[in-house]
């Protein structure tokens, strides 16, 4: 009699417990699929998915472009775009990428350079499934569904003390270690790409949002809120159930009398 009378709060708590943790996840299509019924996230949303992207995605590609004084003379003005480490390990602002920038190096020494602008392009590869099923061909989203995203901007040194720049990049990138500041080799020196616009592709324009995210936009979302949305093939189901299985344990023996 006493489960029959606690089973409707039962079922009320568990709902309530579960509903607000469930992340939200955008799904990716592959160009062949016939499906435009999934609603197209809104610009407050495709932020959230475009600050987990950066911050989820290690590698990016750095666009700069030659300065008038360059030699020789035929490269001057002229765009080039080269890969490299980026991670979000900035001590006054999180949402700023971290490079560990060496000088000597085409895309620093172009960027570097007083009044150079830079940008860095982001694309996102959906990590190996953990459940150890082969994915079939037909339904691996096609690369240009997929999101991908180029913050624009400008360089920045970032002062000492560095207060635990070295120690996250290098979590991040452990091969960066020989190339910190002071090391035997080349001159580098940490900076922040400092954040002026975002472009977002979310993928096909008839089930993402495409458009600018201002710089402001970009920085006023939370930790907490970008943790609420996963991008597509991230995997949740694991999450989901870890979310609630304490709770439900312990209301589950509570009502029979258990506890």
């Amino acid at each position: 009699m006493r489960g029959l009378l606690f089973f409707p709060l039962f079922l009320t708590i568990t709902i309530l417990l579960s509903t607000p943790t469930t992340p939200l996840v955008v799904p990716a299509t592959g160009g062949n699929s016939s499906d435009n019924h999934n609603q197209i996230p809104s610009p407050y949303t495709s932020t959230l998915l475009a600050r987990r992207l950066f911050l989820l995605t290690l590698h990016g590609t750095l666009s700069t472009t030659f300065p008038a004084s360059s030699s020789p003379p035929h490269l001057q003005n002229h765009p080039i775009g080269l890969p490299d480490y980026t991670a979000s390990c900035d001590p006054d602002d999180k949402s700023n990428p971290t490079l560990l920038a060496l000088p000597i190096a085409t895309s620093f020494r172009n960027a570097l350079t007083p009044g150079s602008n830079i940008s860095l392009s982001l694309q996102w590869v959906p990590p190996p499934s953990r459940k150890g099923k082969e994915k079939k061909s037909n339904g691996e989203p096609h690369p240009a569904s997929l999101p991908r995203l180029s913050i624009l901007g400008h360089l920045e040194r970032i002062p000492p003390p560095h207060r635990g720049v070295e120690r996250c990049f290098t979590t991040a990138h452990p091969d960066a270690r020989g190339w910190v500041p002071g090391n035997r080799i080349h001159e580098s020196v940490w900076v922040r790409l400092v954040v002026k616009d975002v472009y977002w592709v979310g993928g096909f324009g008839d089930r993402a949002w495409i458009g600018w995210i201002s710089g402001e936009k970009w920085r006023g979302v939370t930790e907490r809120e970008i943790e609420g949305v996963r991008l597509p093939g991230e995997e949740v189901e694991g999450e989901e159930e870890e979310e609630g299985k304490g709770w439900v344990r312990w209301l589950s023996a509570w009502i029979g009398g258990e506890l």
